[in-house]
């Protein structure tokens, strides 16, 4: 079927290819760092308990057989190595199938995370990297052009990050509609960048021009993917532009990467195409069967984009092929941050002598200025804005942080920037209060130095101690 590749896109498929082995890398190794305190058997969130009252059918992974903290951190070394291997071009030099299969290696180790990371895991951009993953198992390798079947299934999935994410901001938050949403967001994003004290001060007709610009970007853009080029190409160079400025501007780990490596399925990128023999008849078969299956899939995801109670960030199959995308449907107008301090003291008072923990992504020390931390991700830190909001949030794991540092656990610690005790010289008691942060002005940062100012709100929780201990 002379119709089924798409020769001209060769190049578009090797750098969308070597940038998701990238990103595949990026996120094991997040893992490997992280997973023990998190997730291991002594975690904030044990694996071994979520397994034990969650069937593998609806939640499928490898750890469903066997777990332990062990065979957990040889499977993310291995999605490690794989990736590795594919950013340097390995499916290149192996025969078609065998290419597939090497590419469905790292699918399935991080699905098999994914599917008991519960709440550490529970992020748009980890399902992304899914869906984008299994359908780059198709894409193919040297031995074939890139088949159109699947880039216009990448194509769809950008579709429905952007346009889902644009229809959730305008059925969310009025601050959207009017254009001021930007006057918040800068300052009260999850994580705020290196830049994004300078993009928060930026003049306010400025900011109405980002969001005007952003629902043009997640509401027009889209639909032009499926036109004709250089239309097509224009759309998608547009969108990695503005993705580009969310990099500048914030730590959205890998959300915004990932989203500039789909764009390239649109983007024709001028080069003279290689040739390359027909695709076999049984990579036909297997590429239109993936697509009959994803397409029907769909039905789901576009029926929740059309509805007026159209949610954000779902899956809707437990294997992660098919799902729903969007993000900043509501602005917080203020931010909160959770401060975590130790003493001590053998008696806890107000004015006692606390010390406060530094968190590596976080707002902490009013003078510290934020890091770029993305495209990595600080799931520890990402967890306590949330906490912030809303002790909900923290509730199935943050007495169990407390009790962490409280042990002087090694493992916890390490999640963090600094410890303000020596090891093995844990406080008596910890305590966490709640401040609102916001930005400084220029004249304040000249004046102090410092790009926060803060404000005690209230105690988040009280000073614990270990049950036992005096």
């Amino acid at each position: 079927m002379e119709w089924f590749t798409a020769p001209d896109y060769w190049l578009s498929r090797l750098v969308l290819q070597r940038g998701l082995a990238a990103l595949y890398l990026v996120a094991f190794l997040a893992a490997v760092r992280q997973f023990r305190p998190l997730l291991g058997e002594r975690g904030l969130l044990p694996v071994p308990r979520y397994l034990a009252r969650v069937p593998f059918k609806e939640s499928p992974s490898l750890f469903h057989a066997y777990y332990s903290d062990r065979f957990f951190a040889g499977c993310a070394w291995a999605g490690c190595a794989v990736s590795a291997a594919l950013l340097a071009g390995a499916d290149s030099l192996l025969p078609l199938w065998a290419g597939i299969l090497l590419w469905l290696v790292p699918w399935v180790l991080y699905l098999s995370i994914v599917n008991v990371g519960q709440t550490w895991y529970a992020f748009g951009w980890e399902t992304l990297l899914l869906e984008v993953g299994f359908l780059a198992a198709f894409l193919g390798n040297d031995e074939v052009a890139p088949p159109v079947v699947v880039l216009f299934l990448l194509r769809w999935v950008l579709f429905r990050v952007e346009f889902g994410a644009g229809l959730i901001k305008l059925r969310g938050d009025a601050c959207w509609r009017k254009l001021t949403c930007l006057d918040y967001h800068h300052e009260t994003q999850p994580m705020p960048g290196p830049l994004s004290w300078f993009f928060h001060h930026l003049p306010k007709p400025l900011h109405r021009v980002e969001v005007a610009a952003n629902h043009v970007t997640q509401l027009v853009l889209p639909v032009l993917l499926f036109t004709p080029q250089p239309i097509a190409s224009a759309a998608a160079a547009l969108m990695i532009v503005t993705q580009l400025w969310l990099v500048l501007s914030g730590n959205f780990s890998w959300l915004n990467w990932i989203t500039i490596v789909l764009a390239l399925s649109a983007l024709r990128l001028p080069t003279d195409a290689p040739a390359a023999p027909a695709a076999p008849l049984w990579y036909e078969v297997l590429v239109l069967a993936v697509g009959v299956v994803l397409l029907a899939l769909s039905s789901r995801p576009v029926l929740n984009m059309v509805s007026r109670r159209q949610v954000m960030n779902r899956s809707f199959d437990p294997l992660r092929l098919v799902n729903t995308y969007g993000a900043f449907g509501s602005v917080s107008r203020h931010r909160y941050e959770v401060v975590i301090e130790g003493t001590d003291d053998e008696r806890p008072s107000e004015d006692g002598d606390w010390r406060e923990y530094e968190f590596h992504g976080k707002p902490g020390d009013p003078r510290r200025w934020p890091r770029q931390f993305a495209p990595y991700h600080l799931r520890l830190d990402w967890l306590m804005w949330f906490a912030a909001l809303s002790p909900a949030y923290a509730g199935d794991w943050f007495g169990r942080l407390v009790e962490k540092l409280l042990e002087d656990d090694r493992d916890t610690l390490r999640l963090l920037r600094r410890s303000p005790f020596p090891p093995g010289a844990p406080p008596r008691f910890v305590r966490a209060r709640l401040f609102r942060y916001r930005f400084t002005t220029w004249r304040e940062l000249r004046e102090t130095g410092a790009c926060w100012e803060r404000t005690y709100v209230r105690d988040f929780l009280r000073p614990t101690r270990l049950s036992g201990t005096r």
